[in-house]
């Protein structure tokens, strides 16, 4: 039997198909590129934004147009969860819907639908809800295909923020057990993991659910601890910024593994805009961690996300932000332009923000932020750096090229490292290299002769001493 797995979204999606397939080899399910050969398809959904439910949508469409009289198709994921409605009306040939909370329940939900060809089309089978499920334990994951792993350690949320749905279909805050992360961790570097990312919809909100509130700063510890030295960098994204605490600050700029890098995604610069997102809205608080942060450790890179158009933003209030962002020189930095999703509170606000008007905002933005992130680049020039291999590329001109990443980029969403004329390193290796050129988001480097396994920060102080 096979199966044709499809993730949509974010990384907690992705660590959530990771288990869904370990799950599926378990019971003799074999993994195959092609839709058209697998028994059972399975599209892991993404329902954040309006634009990403489309998108899932329509890849189920093309799915489920396709299917082969005896094939399954599930959706899975945060769509699934919620508008499960929705997708059976518009895409009839689903045969199940599996929830983000009962992933770990996937074998059982495939053989309930392949058991009940004869009933399938009077009925759906779902797993949904139950949000307790499967937290008490580690998620079983693959081998790290190239060095770096995501891991999420909650799910759910806590915060109010008006424009966003994941409450909704996520639910409240649930911590997953500390030992169960570090076990892991633990798992996952032994499989081949450089780099682990921890991930959640508010990684420093960890523990409050539990009675445990700022927990982050013991399973950072814990896991650094445990881990032996072939992890080189654990990474922190999505932290709430009411929730960055000194304690937090101090085991970053403590623990060797950890990188400095701190994702905190501010959402505006101007405390109107914000009050109306019901965000925390007091700049100084804002200015407060961010000169912390830089004191605890001068080399870290900060990135953040803003959103754009905003019901009722003024040009007064972009204007706002934009002073923001020119003054707290971020390193990273990406932006949104307001989506309304249906359910929110901020889709029911008045004074909506025309299309074009947030295009031109976003795009003026982003002109702001280039020349900053390319100062900040060119302040790299010259140092050693340590870089993870993602894989090869060739230039312009067809020659050999390396790409990797240093600490001050996360996957996915931050710039690359260029190595020209390096062509045979395999993905998942580190290795030193002498940064030689800059762009506004990628730096252009040169391999040392030695690979390393020291971290970034030695690197630099043996470049200092």
């Amino acid at each position: 039997m096979k199966y044709h797995l499809i993730t949509m979204g974010c990384p907690k999606n992705k660590v959530d198909s990771d288990g869904i397939e370990m799950l599926l080899q378990g019971a003799d399910y074999r993994s195959t590129a092609h839709a058209k050969d697998a028994d059972v398809l399975i599209v892991n959904t993404c329902g954040f934004l309006e634009a990403a439910k489309e998108e899932s949508i329509g890849v189920l469409k093309e799915l489920g147009r396709a299917k082969r009289k005896n094939q399954v198709l599930i959706a899975a994921g945060c769509l699934a969860q919620r508008n499960g409605d929705e997708v059976i009306a518009r895409v009839p040939r689903v045969d199940g819907l599996l929830g983000t909370r009962r992933w770990m329940e996937v074998v059982e939900l495939v053989n309930s639908v392949r058991g009940g060809k004869a009933n399938r089309a009077l009925q759906r089978y779902t797993l949904l809800g139950d949000p307790e499920v499967g937290f008490a334990s580690a998620t079983p994951r693959p081998p790290v295909a190239a060095g770096s792993a995501y891991l999420k350690i909650s799910d759910g949320c806590n915060a109010p923020c008006a424009f966003c749905t994941i409450p909704s279909f996520k639910g409240k805050l649930r911590s997953r057990p500390l030992e169960a992360i570090v076990d892991e961790a633990i798992a996952l570097v032994e499989g081949g993991a450089r780099e682990l990312v921890l991930v959640a919809q508010d990684t420093t909100d960890y523990g409050r659910d539990m009675g445990a509130p700022d927990s982050l700063p013991q399973l950072i510890s814990a896991i650094c601890n445990r881990t032996d030295d072939r992890l080189q960098w654990l990474r922190l994204m999505y932290a709430y910024p009411g929730h960055v605490s000194d304690s937090l600050i101090e085991v970053m700029a403590r623990e060797r593994k950890m990188a400095h890098y701190l994702d905190m995604p501010l959402q505006h610069g101007d405390a109107r805009t914000l009050r109306r997102m019901h965000r925390p809205s007091r700049m100084e608080t804002v200015y407060d961690h961010l000169a912390k942060l830089r004191a605890a450790m001068p080399d870290i890179a900060l990135r953040t996300t803003f959103i754009v158009g905003y019901p009722g933003e003024t040009e007064e209030e972009f204007q706002g932000l934009l002073d923001f962002v020119a003054a707290a020189e971020f390193d990273r930095l990406g932006a949104f332009r307001f989506s309304a999703e249906p359910g929110t509170p901020a889709a029911t606000l008045p004074d909506a923000v025309p299309e074009d008007v947030k295009e031109e905002r976003w795009a003026r933005l982003m002109e702001l932020q280039q020349p900053i992130s390319l100062r900040k680049n060119q302040a790299q020039v010259h140092s050693l750096m340590d870089v993870l291999v993602e894989g090869t590329g060739e230039s312009t001109r067809g020659e050999p090229l390396l790409l990797g990443r240093s600490y001050r980029d996360a996957p996915e969403v931050d710039g690359l490292v260029l190595i020209p004329g390096v062509r045979d390193v395999a993905a998942g290796a580190m290795l030193q290299v002498r940064i030689t050129g800059a762009m506004e988001y990628d730096l252009i480097g040169e391999r040392m002769e030695i690979e390393t396994f020291s971290s970034t920060r030695a690197s630099i102080g043996l470049m200092e001493s």
